[in-house]
């Protein structure tokens, strides 16, 4: 069965290391997509498109030099999409989900762990599931290269991008509210 993110209920986060000091968080305000469960409530695809200009890192100066061509250039890549390719069960409720990132018109494989959570009602008789992804990708494999090398050493921002989605899912055919 089809499940829709429900976008006023999910989250697209990642983070990086900033100086090598301290943890830059940030999140994509737009983004839609699909996970199908087996009839057992197994994850079996995943399908997610992302809105590359609705990054949010709680400052302005730095959200617009992440939407330039040093980072996500949305002017040419306005989208970021991943579409799962296989999915292994690795526990109860746990899976590991591979397939590929296309971001800045360069596709690559990735890999994450997935936990779902059982179909649920909610007060207004609406079933509801949900999926956390967790993972960790290197952004130069995407061609994020922009860096600032530092007079102690190290660089600005850290290559390892860590990523968490927290995804509230509602039936394909649902008019869920709330």
């Amino acid at each position: 069965m089809r499940w829709t993110i429900e976008p006023t209920h999910s989250s697209l986060e990642f983070r990086v290391r900033h100086l090598g000091i301290s943890t830059v968080r940030g999140k994509f305000k737009v983004f839609e997509g699909h996970v199908d469960l087996g009839d057992d409530g197994s994850v079996e695809n995943v399908e997610a498109v992302i809105d590359v200009a609705s990054v949010d890192t709680g400052v302005d100066q730095r959200d617009g030099h992440l939407k330039s061509a040093d980072f996500f250039d949305v002017e040419n890549h306005p989208t970021m999409t991943f579409r799962s390719s296989d999915v292994e069960k690795t526990g109860e409720h746990e899976y590991r989900v591979n397939g590929e990132l296309t971001l800045r018109g360069v596709t690559r494989p990735v890999s994450f762990t997935v936990e779902s959570t059982p179909i649920v009602k909610d007060p207004w008789g609406n079933d509801r599931t949900g999926v956390t992804a967790s993972g960790k990708l290197n952004r130069k494999d995407w061609g994020l290269t922009w860096n600032q090398a530092l007079e102690t050493g190290g660089v600005l921002v850290s290559d390892e991008v860590k990523f968490t989605l927290d995804l509230s899912l509602v039936p394909a055919a649902s008019e869920a509210t709330v």
